[in-house]
């Protein structure tokens, strides 16, 4: 599929290049390693992500900042430790991602109700937004990535990556 985007189209491989690498997978993937989950599902991660933040570009996200805005605007006003964990991010770089969209206007942080030591974090009008702008390129990426795959086949990769982490 041609890149969509400028950030896309000027981060492709050249032919040659794409059909060395093409030869390279191809030889490599009756090794022992292609068989093991850890590195296949790091390597789907890995190309979902990368894919991801090429169509996210545009508006100055990455991943990251994009799953803390979703978080935001899910209803569940999730603090800043519990964003931390669901994520699997450090707290030093969970704040570092919320002031980023904080000083965007995307987000704010207020007391958290439970526990008025902690912060929740809410979407704005403006966090709103971005997120549905945001939602439809990892939407896109997804299909670009999950592309080799049925919908019966996605719904049941998610069903089993879930069962998995949660």
């Amino acid at each position: 599929m041609p890149p969509s985007t400028p950030a896309a189209a000027a981060s492709a491989p050249s032919p040659a290049k794409q059909a060395r690498s093409e030869e390279s997978e191809e030889r490599f993937q009756d090794s022992a390693l292609a068989r093991e989950v850890a590195f296949l599902t790091a390597r789907a991660r890995g190309r979902g992500n990368a894919l991801a933040n090429q169509l996210l570009a545009d508006l100055d996200l990455k991943v990251r900042h994009f799953s803390v805005l979703a978080m935001a605007c899910s209803g569940t006003n999730p603090s800043q430790r519990e964003l931390g964990g669901f994520l699997d991010l450090d707290p030093s770089q969970v704040v570092a991602l919320v002031d980023i969209l904080e000083d965007r206007g995307a987000i704010r942080r207020e007391p958290d109700p439970r526990d008025r030591r902690s912060k929740i974090l809410v979407a704005t009008e403006a966090g709103h937004e971005l997120y549905a702008q945001a939602v439809q390129r990892t939407r896109e990426a997804e299909e670009q990535t999950l592309q080799a795959l049925s919908p019966a086949e996605r719904d049941q990769l998610r069903v089993l990556l879930a069962k998995i982490v949660f």
